[in-house]
């Protein structure tokens, strides 16, 4: 095996021991499964080495998992999908701190048969999910808002808080972006007291406006969406902003975050004082990452491509900053690496593994991943972890 090499809380702190903070390998693993393989094939490797396992995601699909791995309890709720059928969903629970994850309920991944429905696609499961939270007791309710299948500007979000969105006629409005044109009125009397409640929106990106070239329609197309339909839906979003921001006496549309998660955003930010706050770093605060970290002889991080894209951000890179902090040596794994050494040592990884080398066909490499993670062990124990001499 070849690298591309550039010169429930724990107990008391570990020593020496390997922490798996790996992302998901989109397509074929979750991160739970990838730290999963890595810890079964470094457990066989070098039994006498601690391993610990803490999968990491970047806000949107699977970041409620990875924080329920990390010890938050599990708090499982039936709540409307994007296309209103009802799904089982979960948030993560930490004292009074509640991850509410927006694609756990409106995500891509609930759209049955992974049809897109860029026009009726909504977040009332997320609102409802927030609403569960506050009748827990949650007094901090951190919304991970990436993997949106909805592009109703928050509306639904709303709409599952207690809110209503109303016609010309005073009937509710069908959900989705499209139906936000006929907007005539809301009404808010129910939504819930938010006094002493923070809310922090979470993302990979910076979060861009709401309306606009860069707003929550123009990635329409990427959701299904026509350039008629985009059109559609940014004067639904337009219309909504105009009385959102009436009604809650605030002026949000350009903030960064406010097109975060198809506009979810948007309404996070003037209906629940919400804040915004970009990248990873609050997600391996909650995880608890410097702490695990503390004392470890290794971190593995990864991800399904290792390439430009991951240092523009993504997970692997903010695992292998938070690590170099902690003083600990990172290695990356991936199904496919596209960066030289050059690249990898300025992302602060000090190696990087993929499946590929051992299964060049991508099909099979996707299809075998959980097993070929098990055999990359191999090369990671035998050029990270010598073993001990007795």
């Amino acid at each position: 095996m070849t690298a591309v090499s550039a010169d429930s809380p724990p107990d008391p702190p570990l020593r020496g021991h390997v922490l798996l903070a790996p992302d998901r390998f989109k397509g074929c693993l979750t991160a739970p499964a990838v730290a999963r393989h890595l810890a079964t094939g470094l457990r066989r490797a070098r039994p006498d080495v601690p391993v610990l396992e803490l999968p990491i995601a970047a806000g949107g699909d699977g970041t409620a998992e990875a924080a329920i791995a990390a010890g938050w309890r599990r708090v499982e709720v039936e709540v409307s999908g994007p296309t209103g059928q009802p799904v089982n969903a979960s948030l993560a629970m930490d004292g009074t701190t509640a991850l509410v994850e927006l694609a756990e309920a409106s995500g891509l991944r609930r759209l049955p048969g992974g049809k897109p429905r860029p026009l009726t696609s909504t977040s009332l499961g997320a609102g409802q999910l927030i609403a569960h939270a506050l009748r827990l007791g949650a007094r901090r309710v951190v919304l991970a808002v990436n993997d949106a299948a909805c592009t109703d500007g928050g509306a639904g979000l709303v709409q599952g808080l207690g809110g209503r969105l109303l016609d010309g006629l005073g009937k509710d409005l069908p959900p989705g972006g499209a139906a936000l044109r006929s907007l005539h009125a809301l009404d808010l009397r129910a939504l819930p007291d938010l006094s002493g409640v923070t809310v922090v929106l979470s993302g990979d990106g910076p979060g861009g406006p709401l309306l606009g070239h860069n707003g929550a329609a123009a990635v329409g197309p990427r959701m299904g969406a026509s350039r008629e339909e985009v059109r559609m839906l940014d004067a639904g979003l337009r219309r909504w902003a105009d009385l959102a921001e009436a009604a809650s006496r605030t002026s949000v549309r350009d903030e960064p975050g406010a097109g975060a998660g198809g506009g979810v955003g948007f309404a996070a930010l003037a209906f629940l004082g919400a804040r915004f706050q970009p990248g990873m770093g609050l997600l391996l605060d909650l995880l608890g990452f410097s702490e695990k970290a503390r004392g470890a002889s290794l971190v593995v991080t990864g991800e399904g491509s290792l390439d430009v894209q991951t240092l523009r951000g993504r997970p692997s890179v903010a695992v292998a900053r938070a690590a170099a902090r902690a003083g600990v040596p990172v290695i990356a794994v991936a199904c496919r690496r596209g960066l030289t050494g050059e690249q990898v040592r300025r992302a602060r990884i000090q190696a990087a593994y993929a499946l590929a080398d051992i299964e060049p066909d991508p099909v099979r490499c996707m299809q075998l991943a959980g097993t070929l993670l098990e055999q990359l062990t191999v090369a990671i124990a035998d050029e990270w972890l010598p073993p001990k001499r007795f």
